[in-house]
């Protein structure tokens, strides 16, 4: 059951409204950002975004195999060098290690299929999602009824 209702407070959230949508208008991939999207809401457990991202992904043409086989990503042979390197970094941020959060080699690794200003934008996409998981976690907010497109 909801705890609150986070629609009802739309301005309180509109600023990762508006970094969702400088995000989806920068240099990353859409296909791309789906799939971090939906990688970092499984980590967190997040069934609302893990609902509305898997919807997403698949209404912008993203394959029912690659979705059903994320979580095991490291294993599977579809997913692009680049696609890996996004993955290993939205984890190392999602799940952070005191001491040594981000290793040099990690982002080494990312920087060889990022530049710098998409490397800053997949960073931001990560922080964000982790935000939208923690308010949906927080409020309970119950998975099922999200359409494509509908928060833009």
């Amino acid at each position: 059951m909801s705890r609150f209702n986070i629609q009802k407070h739309f301005q309180a959230v509109q600023p990762l409204f508006a970094l969702s949508k400088h995000i989806k208008s920068g240099t990353l991939e859409p296909a791309l950002i789906e799939l971090v999207l939906m990688r970092v809401s499984q980590i967190n457990g997040c069934a609302y975004c893990l609902d509305m991202h898997s919807k997403d992904a698949r209404a912008a043409g993203e394959t029912e195999q690659r979705l059903y086989v994320l979580a095991g990503w490291r294993e599977a042979p579809f997913y692009s060098e680049r696609e890996r390197a996004a993955f290993d970094w939205a984890e190392a941020l999602t799940r952070l290690v005191p001491g040594n959060p981000v290793p040099d080699a990690l982002y080494e690794e990312a920087s060889r299929h990022f530049n710098e200003k998409e490397l800053v934008e997949l960073t931001l996409l990560v922080a964000n999602i982790n935000t939208w998981n923690r308010i949906n976690l927080a409020a309970h907010t119950v998975a099922g009824d999200y359409k494509p497109g509908m928060f833009g």
